[in-house]
């Protein structure tokens, strides 16, 4: 039985689930989302989540750390140039697995893990989301102090009205004698 085992093994050898792991992980490195199945998406969270943690302090030893367990060079240059910029101050949860269904051959649970801060989509749905709920409660701010305070009655404004003086247009000056001449030759 396997109870209290945290590491599910997937049908494979240590070996293998490491290898495979670590070409997961390099994968999501470089695409930002792969497809997989739920339980291989699940592992992979664990595997690759401290890697970006680790990421986040840029220093000889963490790149090392890093890349002993991708074992790909351009993996740990995108890790550390582009992404640990981008999830500098997120305090956790890298990465997303959202389910898709159920693949044809084997009925297999299927998903796809993506790393956070590059899916566009929603991101652009989340300001939009956020924009739209500050709009309604500053919307409902505004009548709540307009029905609680007194109304009064507001004296028209005043404005003074300068007339402008109108624009003179200046007029060409008249040509020299030596720009008629060139103009002839």
């Amino acid at each position: 039985m396997r109870h209290g085992k945290k590491i599910n093994k997937l049908g494979r050898t240590h070996s293998h689930r490491v290898h495979m792991l670590a070409n997961m992980a390099t994968s999501l490195i470089l695409h930002k989302r792969i497809a997989t199945t739920l339980a291989k998406a699940k592992a992979l969270r664990v595997y690759v989540e401290p890697l970006l943690n680790k990421a986040k302090e840029d220093s000889t030893h963490s790149r090392r750390t890093v890349f002993s367990y991708l074992q790909s060079k351009e993996a740990v240059t995108e890790l550390f140039r582009d992404i640990s910029v981008k999830i500098a101050d997120r305090p956790g949860g890298y990465t997303r697995i959202l389910k898709t269904g159920s693949r044809l051959g084997d009925n297999a649970n299927m998903c796809i893990i993506e790393l956070v801060d590059y899916n566009e989509n929603l991101l652009k749905a989340k300001e939009e989301a956020t924009s739209k709920s500050t709009r309604r409660k500053r919307a409902k701010k505004t009548t709540e102090t307009t029905a609680t305070q007194p109304k009064t009655v507001a004296k028209p404004k005043v404005e003074e009205v300068k007339v402008e003086e109108p624009i003179v247009e200046a007029e060409e000056p008249e040509t020299t004698a030596t720009e008629e001449e060139n103009k002839e030759v």
